[in-house]
């Protein structure tokens, strides 16, 4: 009875008086929690600081939490021609196509290779897993991409080799197990087809997992740069963000060794800064994303974990 009453208390939202040792336990407890997330913090806000302190300040003193020199030098010379808000709205969009259609797959690949009615399962995933050991090599790969499927300067290139992945695929078919197979079963006996099924009693259930792997997708298209550089030569005029920045950067580097670089002062090109700028433009807007998944995020990742 006395713990009945305990139960009752908890779910009725009823405050429960903690001993001096568990306030003490949790106490110390939120304070490491706290330094914890200022340590994960801190460096994030230097970065901010010092993309927007001068370069001269830079080079004296080092990286600064709060400017000495206000300026927006780094920023204006990282934004200059507005090429950059067009990479921004190339990347959302890459981000947001190759997220959606990414996650529709790997969520219908999973659901189906744990079908146990499905009797190629073991073999695909036995494929699945295998690619994800060995790999062909650059040279075939890039081959591959432009001459057989011929997407170079293609912006296909860019979004399919990222829409799914041997590990997300095997993530979602862990998730997949912890759904019952008596709920397909029970679709079947009332005349559902496999795609209501799915649609209907398994996606709904799935909530967690299309967080995490979605998050997944979502950071791996907004990072993305490699195959930019690969497949997308100078005739593209409006590239992905990230190597968009990476672009901007080693052309700052590469002036100081130019004629043209021994006609301009050192302190008139803010090197320092715009690297901490490129930091700041490349996470700044990716961070915001997190908040929304995250009740979805860990219980996933918790789950996708423990099934094998």
């Amino acid at each position: 009875m006395a713990k009945k009453k305990d139960m009752d208390l908890m779910e009725s939202g009823a405050k429960v008086r903690l001993g001096t040792s568990d306030k003490i336990i949790r106490g110390f407890g939120y304070i490491f929690i706290t330094l914890y997330a200022l340590a994960c913090v801190f460096p994030f806000l230097i970065i901010i600081g010092t993309s927007f302190t001068s370069e001269n300040v830079i080079r004296a003193e080092g990286v600064q939490l709060f400017p000495k020199e206000f300026t927006l030098q780094a920023y204006e010379m990282v934004c200059k021609g507005g090429g950059i808000w067009y990479s921004y709205a190339l990347t959302i969009t890459l981000t947001v196509i190759g997220t959606f259609v990414g996650l529709s797959i790997i969520a219908m690949t999973g659901y189906a290779l744990q079908r146990k009615d499905f009797p190629l399962r073991n073999a695909i995933s036995f494929f699945i897993y295998f690619t994800s050991l060995f790999q062909a090599g650059l040279a075939p790969y890039y081959l591959l991409m432009t001459q057989t499927y011929h997407l170079k300067d293609s912006y296909l290139a860019v979004l399919l080799p990222l829409l799914m992945s041997p590990w997300l695929i095997i993530l979602m078919k862990n998730f997949v197990k912890a759904i019952p197979h008596e709920i397909t079963e029970s679709g079947k006996i009332d005349g559902a087809g496999d795609m209501k099924i799915f649609l209907d009693l398994i996606l709904p259930m799935l909530k967690p997992a299309l967080a995490t792997i979605g998050l997944f997708l979502a950071l791996g298209y907004w990072n993305e740069w490699y195959q930019s550089s690969l497949f997308l030569s100078a005739k593209v005029d409006v590239k992905p963000l990230q190597y968009t920045l990476y672009e901007v950067v080693n052309k700052i580097s590469s002036l100081k060794n130019t004629i043209a670089g021994q006609y301009v002062s050192l302190e008139d090109i803010p090197q320092e800064g715009v690297k901490m700028a490129n930091a700041v433009l490349a996470t700044g807007p990716i961070i915001f994303l997190y908040p929304f998944v995250q009740k979805y995020f860990i219980g996933g990742i918790t789950v996708g974990a423990v099934k094998g």
